[in-house]
């Protein structure tokens, strides 16, 4: 059994099955086993916080077992949502436009709020 109960949760998961998996390194590779190294070398896994591609096969799914402590792993559905979450962050926010001159006396906001917006 795994030594937390977020392990057991994560093997318990079920996923969409999609034609291709994004697997994400979180672990670093001191103090694993040289077996789990030649793995994650297998699969293009050189650094942490890197993310490959690969098709699902039944050999992957045999490998991300063997290192499920040390890898995410994502759908394409998955991964698209986060990207698109992730631009949507970084978007330019527009402008703020700050007007510095006083408003004319007996003008209403909205008649301040139309003249700033035409400048």
């Amino acid at each position: 059994m795994s030594g937390s109960a977020f392990n057991a949760f994560k093997s318990r998961v079920v996923v969409a099955w999609s034609p291709k998996l994004y697997v994400t390194m979180v672990r670093g590779l001191l103090g694993t086993r040289r077996l789990h190294r030649h793995t994650l070398e297998a699969m293009r896994l050189h650094r942490c916080h890197r993310t490959v591609q690969h098709r699902t096969t039944p050999s992957l799914l045999g490998m991300l077992t063997q290192v499920k402590r040390l890898v995410v792993v994502k759908t394409e559905e998955m991964y698209a949502a986060r990207r698109q979450a992730e631009e949507d962050r970084r978007a330019p926010r527009p402008p703020i436009v700050v007007s510095h001159h006083p408003p004319p006396r007996g003008a209403h906001a909205s008649e301040v709020a139309a003249a700033a917006a035409a400048q």
